[in-house]
Order: C-alpha cells, then structure tokens, then sequence
C-alpha cells in the first residue's frame, strides 16, 4: 500500500482542517494530537471556508511600498532621460544632481533594470589586461576612421576622430576620400585645434596610417622600403606614431568606445539631406560631446578637465 507523503504547506495545513470541517474529530480531540497551535487551526479553518484550498497556499509577506522608496516622479524622470540620452546610471545621478535631484547612482541602476533598460552585453570570450598609466594633454592621440552609414546623395563619406587620451576632447571631421593625403590633412586640423602640443600619436595598421601591413613593402628582414607619408609628416613636426597589434582593437579602445558613441547618439537618431548638413550636424555633436560629463574623468567634461589642467 503506498503512502502519501505531505509535500507542499498547503496539504500539511489541509489534513488537519478537513477532519474538522467534516465533523469527524472535535477540535479539543484534534489538538491534543496537532502540533498546531489553536489559534492557527481556526485561522486555517476560516480561511479554508471562505475561500476554499486555494486560501491555505502561503503568501508573501513582502510589504507592498516601503517608507524609503523612490517617489515615482524621480522614477519617471530617470527612465525619461534614459530613454532620451541613452546615458548610464552615473551620468544619469550626475545630470540629476545638477537639476536639485539627489539619487544614487545604485538606485538609478535598479529602476533602469526594472523597467528593462539595461544594456545586455554579450559575453568576452578574451580578456585583455593592459598597463593604465595617466597621460597628460596631448601626450597621446588616438586617431581612427569610421565609416558613416548609409549613403548621401549617393556617395559614401567617411569620419575622420581623434581623441585625447587624458582628456577625452575630440576633434571630428567628414572627407569625402578615405586614403593617405586625407590622413595628414586631418592630423594638420587635430595639431591646429587642440590647444596642446601633441607628442604622440595611435593608429591601426591600415595603410591609410602605415605601410607596415603592406607586404608588398617589405624586406627580408621586415623592414620597411618605403617610409609611408604620414610617418615623414610626425617626423618633421616631432610627433611618435605608435601603432596598435594586428586584431586586437582593444588597444585603441578610447577612440573606438566613442564611435560607439557616435553611432548610438548620433547617427541613429539623425537623418541628413546634404554634405553640408552632415558636416554642421556633426560640429553640434562634437561640441555636445566634449561638453558631456564623462565617468573617467569622475564626472568632469573634456572642456572642464582641460580648463582646470590650464589653471594648476
């Protein structure tokens, strides 16, 4: 014969109710076997008669609201700035705190998972660890090309960045070519711009910035035939280009973190009708950008990190 053995809380609490509710045992007979207090037998009882065996299922004891909870007008102004700047839940409590609104940035992060605004990264199957050292205004520039989506008028334009390691300030501009001469034209622009001598450069290995990855352009001995333009114009201007290992893009993550940035704030949300109206559009979003506060520089924007560098 097979027994059946008790396994959820609701059939513990059944088979001491139904004797009862059945009129088979008296309460005063049924505790003197129950380990049950009296005061649980009845409870259970009125509950089991009002509404039924669903009523003897435990609920919750969570409290509904807390006296500390978020008011939800904060709330709705977190995931309102969410959804309109796309910014993290640093710069987020960083923004707010200038608008008289005190939250942490902890809090901030549990409302944005809530309402299922959290970016869902994918996993890294490599991880590098590199050396950080602290760079000083112009002491290295990250320099790259990104390809701008789309076509306009029917031609593609490509975006030339750079990025000042120490103070994250960039300098951004379209060229309508995408080849050696643009690639000095640029550098000329960043030296011009950036109000700080520049000593050193970082590029990839695409022969826009080398001949190193050209095969074709090399000895024996893996030297070099032919030293690549961009090379003999750092040369004359004393400026070091280093550049990055073969496949590992990590290394010029700052300039790639902010096409990133680019694609996510700027070229997904815009439309363009004209060259010109790339180019201005894309001198708006510079100046955003090097306004916008930054958690590398602990809440700081490139303009003010370079101004108080100026002032010490």
């Amino acid at each position: 014969m097979a027994i059946h053995m008790i396994q959820t809380i609701k059939e513990e609490r059944l088979k001491w109710i139904l004797p009862l509710v059945r009129k088979e045992m008296s309460l005063v007979d049924l505790l003197k076997i129950c380990p049950h207090s009296k005061r649980s037998i009845l409870r259970w009882k009125a509950i089991y008669l009002t509404n039924g065996e669903k009523g003897l299922i435990p609920k919750s004891t969570r409290p509904k609201t807390h006296p500390n909870e978020t008011p939800i007008y904060i709330k709705e102004r977190v995931i309102s700035l969410r959804k309109k700047k796309n910014r993290c839940a640093l710069k987020l409590s960083w923004e707010l705190e200038k608008q008289g609104v005190c939250i942490h940035p902890r809090t901030i992060g549990k409302i944005l998972k809530q309402e299922g605004l959290v970016r869902k990264y994918r996993k890294r199957r490599v991880k590098y660890k590199y050396v950080k050292t602290p760079f000083l205004p112009g002491e290295l520039i990250e320099i790259d090309v990104k390809y701008v989506p789309g076509r306009i008028e029917g031609k593609r334009y490509f975006q030339y960045t750079a990025i000042d390691c120490a103070s994250r300030w960039r300098y951004l501009r379209i060229f309508e070519e995408y080849g050696t001469y643009e690639s000095i034209e640029f550098l000329r622009d960043v030296i011009e711009k950036f109000e700080y001598e520049i000593k050193a450069i970082k590029t990839d290995n695409h022969s826009v910035f080398t001949n190193w990855g050209l095969g074709a352009n090399k000895r024996s001995d893996r030297t070099i035939k032919t030293l690549h333009a961009l090379d003999k114009f750092c040369s004359e201007n004393d400026i070091i280009h280093y550049l990055i290992d073969p496949g590992k893009p990590a290394q010029n993550g700052k300039v790639e973190r902010s096409h990133r940035s680019d694609q996510e704030s700027f070229y997904d949300v815009n439309k363009f009708f004209s060259p010109s109206d790339l180019k201005r559009k894309l001198r708006m979003w510079n100046t955003e950008y090097n306004d916008l506060a930054h958690c590398a520089l602990n809440g700081r924007s490139p303009n003010e990190y370079l101004r108080e560098y100026s002032t010490q």
